[in-house]
């Protein structure tokens, strides 16, 4: 299963006044990930496609505050979320995901 997939997953049950909040930003920072290195792969230079990669990882960040956030309005536990960040991390070997 891919970050993404993971990701959808991981929200489907949050509460639906979060649908267009938090919820969407989330899908968009997992989805932007693997997009981002897809496109940045079909560049011609080594340094088009660092700038994709590049945004790759700010996109990661993005998703992890994105989901640290979801700890501090209550809506998941912080040990809901690292259990999240170890399967993302269990999966990364054949996924795309960067990690500190």
């Amino acid at each position: 299963m891919n970050l993404t997939n993971l990701t959808f997953e991981y929200c489907k049950d949050l509460p639906k006044k979060e649908r267009y909040n938090l919820i969407d930003q989330i899908n968009r920072c997992s989805c932007s990930i693997p997009s981002n290195i897809a496109e940045g792969s079909g560049k011609r230079t080594k340094l088009q496609f660092g700038e994709y990669l590049s945004i790759s990882i700010s996109s990661s960040y993005e998703l992890e505050t994105q989901l640290y956030n979801l700890s501090t309005e209550k809506l998941r536990k912080p040990r809901t979320i690292r259990a999240y960040f170890e399967r993302i991390r269990g999966n990364s070997e054949n996924d795309f995901f960067f990690s500190n």
